[in-house]
C-alpha cells in the first residue's frame, strides 16, 4: 500500500542493517528497546525466532519503520491464554518490534504498520496480542486508541526490579 509515497512491504534481509541503525537512532528518545545497548546483536532483536512475518515502511528507497508478527514465547503465551477465555496459546500471534524512524514520527506510520500486522494475524485466524513497557506512554496510547485492552502484566527475567512489569494487551474483534 502507498500513501504519500510511503509503501509498506515485507522486510527483506537487506533491510536489517538500516533498521538496526534506525533503532539505535530513535532509542535515546523513545527508550525502545528498554535495555540499551542490547546484550546481544541488534539484528537478533529485529529478526526473532518464531517470526511469522515482518514489514517495513519505505519512501524513496529509505526504510522508515518496522513491525513483526511472532509466536509469543511459551510462558508469555500461557499468561495471555489464561486471561483470554477460550483462547489457546497456539491461537495467539504477537505484534512486536514496532518502531518508526525519529524523523518520521507523527506521520501515522506506526499506526499503519500496526494495522498491517493485525490484518496478518487476523487473516491467519489468530488473536493479536502484544506486550509493552507501561512507561512507553506513546506506544500504550497508540494501542489503546486502536482498541487494544490490557489483560494482565508480566515481569520477564531481564526486566530490572525498579521497572514496572510489562503490560499484556490483546485486541478483540474478528479473527477472520
Amino acid at each position: 500500500m502507498s500513501v504519500d509515497g510511503v509503501v509498506l512491504r515485507p522486510r527483506r534481509p537487506a533491510d536489517v542493517p538500516g533498521l538496526a541503525h534506525l533503532l539505535a537512532e530513535q532509542q535515546p528518545t523513545s527508550h525502545y528497546p528498554l535495555r540499551w545497548p542490547l546484550p546481544f546483536p541488534v539484528e537478533d532483536f529485529l529478526v526473532r525466532p518464531g517470526e511469522h512475518a515482518a514489514w517495513v515502511a519505505e519512501r524513496d528507497g529509505a526504510v522508515l519503520g518496522h513491525v513483526a508478527v511472532t509466536a509469543p514465547g511459551d510462558e508469555l503465551a500461557a499468561r495471555f491464554a489464561a486471561t483470554l477465555p477460550g483462547v489457546r496459546p497456539d491461537e495467539l500471534a504477537a505484534v512486536s518490534v514496532l518502531f518508526v524512524a525519529l524523523a518520521s514520527r507523527g506521520l501515522g506510520l506506526g499506526g499503519r504498520l500496526l494495522d498491517t500486522a493485525v490484518a496478518h494475524v487476523r487473516a491467519a485466524g489468530r488473536v493479536p496480542v502484544l506486550d509493552v513497557v507501561p512507561t512507553h506512554a506513546g506506544a500504550v496510547a497508540l494501542y489503546r486508541r486502536r482498541g487494544w485492552r490490557e489483560v494482565g502484566s508480566f515481569r520477564p527475567p531481564w526486566l530490572a526490579a525498579d521497572r514496572p512489569a510489562l503490560l499484556l494487551m490483546a485486541l478483540d474483534g474478528p479473527t477472520t
